[in-house]
């Protein structure tokens, strides 16, 4: 009788493990689905960032970077800032646009004591602030979730700064 609950319990564990690994196969396969239609879009997935619903992509194209739902247009970006409970750690401001948002300029400096716990979010100035929050994971995920999310958009405003210095059209990438 020991031996025939023990068989049952046995079993009941391994069909729990079978669902787990279908469940698991499922999502996977739903986010390769995700991933794919984002590139054959022309877009790239410059993060993965977990929430309370799941995992959130930061995603890339050639005149947008967008957050879920939310669409930054790249050439109306003026402002890039990594926040670190709140306050500014890093910010990089549009040349193109310093007389209308004269925000600070840094970089962003690699600090991994103490950040365990800390949140971590980019704060994108547009024609509308966009927080991209990247959480408070231990093992500094977050703070490279971050400094991933920061540098992309900071490379895209320099570029741009650097086209419109020279006299190029950052849009059309032709002298004006």
């Amino acid at each position: 009788m020991r031996d025939l609950i023990a068989s049952l319990i046995a079993l009941g564990l391994f069909l729990f493990a079978l669902g787990l690994a279908s469940t698991l196969r499922f999502h996977r396969r739903d986010r390769d689905r995700e991933r794919n239609e984002l590139l054959a879009a022309g877009r790239t997935v410059l993060a993965e960032i977990p929430t309370q619903d799941g995992l959130e992509l930061f995603v890339t194209d050639d005149a947008h970077f967008y957050w879920g739902t939310t669409l930054i247009a790249k050439n109306r970006i003026r402002l890039v800032r990594v926040l670190i409970n709140g306050t500014p750690l890093a910010s990089y401001c549009a040349q193109r646009f310093a007389a209308d948002d004269p925000g600070d300029s840094g970089s962003f400096a690699d600090r991994p004591e103490g950040i365990a716990h800390d949140r971590w979010d980019v704060l994108i100035r547009a024609d509308d602030d966009t927080l991209v929050a990247c959480g408070s994971i231990r093992e500094r995920v977050s703070q490279e979730l971050a400094r991933r999310v920061f540098d992309a958009v900071k490379d895209d405003m320099e570029q741009r700064d650097d086209h419109t210095e020279a006299g190029i059209s950052p849009a059309l990438g032709h002298a004006g």
